[in-house]
């Protein structure tokens, strides 16, 4: 049994490829030219060299592939170019998945993310049916995954595939080598620089169990349908509090409301787009901190009989590796 992972470097592929690999699937990593493969040091698998805007590296990834596994994506918060967004998640989606329905996959499994969900106004989890529109899908990143999962839907059910689509909460754990937004604020915090907090929320999960949820849907989700792959519901400062007590630190935090941030995402946006470095905090994020966004793992739980260990694991699994890497310490 081959596998195919995209995105088989970063931090929720490398999990998958950890996952199928102990499941004893043989595994082939496409990966961009150039890109950091320190994940990937010492596994027992496959390496290809694509890029998602190259059909024809994606034709000769799926060659002799019995699954594909799409987990890659351009996940930023601030792009200085959004066509360039828009052409890896949605275009580069499609490609794909159409060669690999031209080389008979036997089973797709595809990587959305709860951005594509609608969000309960009243702060109660959403599922997979909470509606959701383009029109409420904040920023260029949450649109695209939202237009990728579209196109998405539409070649499973117009070339009847075997497709899966799950949608991973906010991963957190080891191998977080960029490290990911949520991993930055663990490193912040690490490094005492999270003094303040917004009245936000997010549904954290071990990054080993939304890859086990990957295999789990490759092995019983039903063609057609998605799966939210959650953990456990938190505040930002309950998330906060968690790796001062993992760290044995005690710190009063103050609560700064969004309006107050605002000038500062804009100014560092400004900035950004003359130095061409990703800002630390965007009008898009704040916008998005504004809400809770919390999310049920029940459908998940029930059919593909998904499990999720405690968030506290999951962030001391993730405090662990920042530390034993030395992210607590540089500048």
């Amino acid at each position: 049994m081959k596998s195919l992972v995209t995105g088989a470097n970063g931090f929720v592929g490398s999990a998958v490829v950890r996952c199928l690999l102990a499941a004893d699937h043989e595994v082939r990593c496409l990966v961009r030219p150039g890109s950091n493969r320190r994940n990937l040091n010492g596994l027992p698998v496959e390496i290809l060299d694509g890029d998602l805007c190259n059909s024809a590296s994606l034709k000769r990834a799926v060659l002799n592939c019995d699954n594909l596994f799409h987990v890659a994506a351009d996940y930023r918060l601030w792009v200085p170019d959004p066509e360039i967004m828009y052409g890896i998640n949605v275009k580069g989606t499609e490609t794909l998945i159409l060669a690999a329905a031209e080389a008979g996959m036997k089973r797709i499994v595809y990587t959305s993310s709860v951005a594509t969900l609608g969000l309960n106004h009243d702060g109660t989890p959403a599922n997979e049916e909470t509606s959701s529109s383009l029109e409420t899908m904040t920023g260029h990143y949450k649109r695209s995954k939202f237009l990728a999962e579209q196109v998405v839907q539409n070649l499973t059910d117009a070339h009847k595939l075997p497709l899966v689509i799950v949608n991973p909460t906010t991963p957190i754990g080891p191998c977080d080598i960029k490290p990911t937004p949520t991993g930055r604020i663990v490193v912040d915090t690490l490094r005492g620089k999270m003094p303040a907090y917004m009245n936000t929320g997010l549904n954290i999960a071990h990054v080993d169990d939304i890859a086990y949820g990957h295999l789990l849907a490759y092995m019983h989700g039903k063609s057609g349908c998605r799966y939210i792959l959650g953990g456990e519901n938190m505040t930002l400062l309950q998330i906060l509090q968690t790796i001062d007590a993992i760290i044995d630190k005690q710190i009063k935090r103050v609560n700064i409301p969004a309006k107050f941030l605002f000038p500062v995402a804009w100014l560092m946006e400004r900035i950004a787009t003359v130095i061409n470095i990703e800002p630390r905090v965007t009008m898009d994020s704040i916008r998005m901190a504004e809400k809770k966004m919390f999310f049920s793992s029940e459908k998940a739980m029930r059919e593909l009989d998904y499990q999720y260990r405690p968030a506290k694991e999951a962030i001391k699994d993730a405090v662990a590796w920042f530390q034993d890497h030395g992210y607590d310490n540089r500048i």
